[in-house]
């Protein structure tokens, strides 16, 4: 069985990954998904965000995975790698492939190579962040061919606040800030539990939901080769 790596800033919504791994089991798309944890200042602001995703750090990660033999490893915060900007995110994801000595990616590129698997190009985005972080999102998924036609924040600060909602309200923010012109509803935040309720939304709003910790998943298994099949886990995966 393959394994796929996962660096995981702090904590809060991490077990998401064994949930996925659940789902996954008995499929052809069945993996050991392995959760690394790196730290920095729980905030959801530009520096803060800089220091975490940085080369250092994610060198750090890579090596507390390298004991598991990952097939792929993929950076599980979409705030720590968009923060760099496009070109600043495709040379992280490089570092830290290099570093890693395995295939790389991030929960920013995942985010955009899902879109495009699903063939979706206008987009609204519900992010947890402040809006001038939610504004970069936009900025980077812009830039790799999607139309945001709508963006709104729920000025969140922190990490460990996101990872505290509870479900119900994860379905009623996912529902309130979907647009009826978007072909896709986007939640850019790992710190967010959503693997338990994106059936719940897509059923709410009747159109596919990308969220962050469902596509980081599905990001590791196409770069192990593996299929993106299950039943539990969106449009995406189906």
């Amino acid at each position: 069985m393959h394994t796929i790596g996962f660096i995981y800033p702090d904590h809060a919504a991490e077990d998401d990954y064994p949930l996925a791994e659940k789902l996954l089991s008995g499929t052809e798309s069945a993996a050991k998904l392995v959760v690394e944890h790196i730290y920095g200042t729980d905030l959801h602001a530009v520096a803060e965000l800089l220091d975490l995703g940085s080369p250092e750090k994610l060198a750090d990660g890579a090596a507390k995975l390298a004991d598991h033999s990952p097939t792929a490893v993929v950076w599980a915060c979409t705030s720590g790698s968009f923060v760099y900007r496009p070109d600043g995110a495709a040379e992280q994801v490089r570092k830290l492939s290099e570093a890693a000595g395995v295939p790389a990616s991030s929960t920013s590129f995942a985010f955009t190579n899902a879109a495009k698997a699903l063939g979706v190009r206008r987009v609204a985005v519900a992010a947890s962040y402040p809006d001038d972080v939610a504004a970069l999102f936009e900025e980077f998924v812009r830039h790799h061919g999607l139309e945001v036609v709508s963006r709104t924040s729920a000025g969140i600060d922190t990490a460990a606040e996101v990872g505290q909602l509870p479900l119900d309200q994860v379905v009623e923010l996912a529902v309130a800030n979907d647009h009826a012109d978007a072909e896709a509803l986007l939640i850019p935040d790992t710190a967010m539990h959503t693997l338990g309720v994106i059936d719940k939304i897509e059923q709410r709003i009747g159109k596919p939901v990308l969220t962050a910790n469902q596509v980081t998943v599905w990001e590791g298994l196409r770069l192990a080769g593996l299929p993106q099949r299950a039943e539990q886990l969106g449009a995406l995966f189906r």
